[in-house]
């Protein structure tokens, strides 16, 4: 048990040392001003706020998907979850460009419904729930495994359909799973590049005109779209840490608190 301990902490310190080493540099030797400009704090702004608004909808579109699957162990379904976080990601990127196009019959009802994809914050969301949900899914099927059925089963047998067992008796019991779930999902969008890239380089609607998601504006530092280079992106990841830092350990206190 022993051995086994020390060879787990020593692979997570494998995971962990890459961010040590950018925490250490960023807020240190490498530090730059160019890191901390408003338009950084804004594209992190941007991010927090399409993340929270992902994870919402996650809650929302997939925690009755999460409960039909923790139940009716549907293997078709489970698969096809797992289809958008086992491509690369730009992919989705591309796919929401074609299907929001002026070229393609689906853009061009879409585009007469006045929904608009391409360097919107609807883009950015539709793509960060398309990467986040089977995150959330993945996270809450196995808390609704661990439920006793009994109650939901109680309530069946009264007549109550599987929907209505779900929202009257099995989330009023689930809290600290959704909110660990959704907060694992938050997580994962705020990380999202490859798909936004493409979709929502920029954002040109108010009240984020011409602010690019966190990732993206990193990525630019890093090549000199932006001005500051190497230095000023190492200082923006940085800062993008400490501010995902406190989700990620939040989520894992509620998932702690689900058990």
């Amino acid at each position: 048990m022993n051995w086994l301990r020390a060879v787990s902490i020593a692979a997570v310190v494998l995971l962990l040392i890459p961010i040590a080493v950018l925490l250490y540099y960023g807020l240190g030797p490498f530090r730059s001003p160019a890191g901390y400009t408003t338009a950084v704090f804004r594209s992190i702004e941007l991010s927090i706020v399409a993340s929270a608004v992902a994870a919402l909808i996650d809650f929302a579109l997939f925690t009755p998907v999460a409960y039909y699957l923790a139940r009716g162990n549907d293997a078709i379904v489970e698969s096809l979850i797992d289809i958008p976080v086992g491509i690369p990601h730009p992919i989705i990127g591309v796919a929401l460009l074609i299907l929001d196009s002026p070229l393609t019959p689906t853009g061009q009802f879409l585009l007469f419904l006045g929904i608009n994809f391409f360097n919107t914050i609807l883009g950015l969301v539709v793509a960060l729930v398309i990467m986040s949900a089977p995150i959330y899914i993945k996270a809450m099927q196995p808390f609704f495994e661990s439920r006793d059925a009994s109650a939901e089963e109680f309530a069946m047998g009264l007549g109550a359909s599987r929907m209505r067992t779900l929202v009257s008796i099995v989330l009023p019991d689930s809290v600290s799973g959704v909110v660990s779930a959704s907060l694992v999902a938050m997580s994962r969008a705020l990380g999202e590049f490859g798909s936004i890239s493409i979709i929502a380089f920029y954002v040109l609607q108010y009240p984020f005109y011409g602010v690019s998601p966190a990732s993206v504006t990193i990525f630019q530092l890093f090549n000199g779209a932006i001005p500051g280079g190497l230095n000023a992106a190492v200082t923006a990841s940085a800062a993008m840490i400490l501010v995902a830092l406190p989700i990620t350990v939040a989520g894992h206190f509620f998932r702690r608190r689900s058990r």
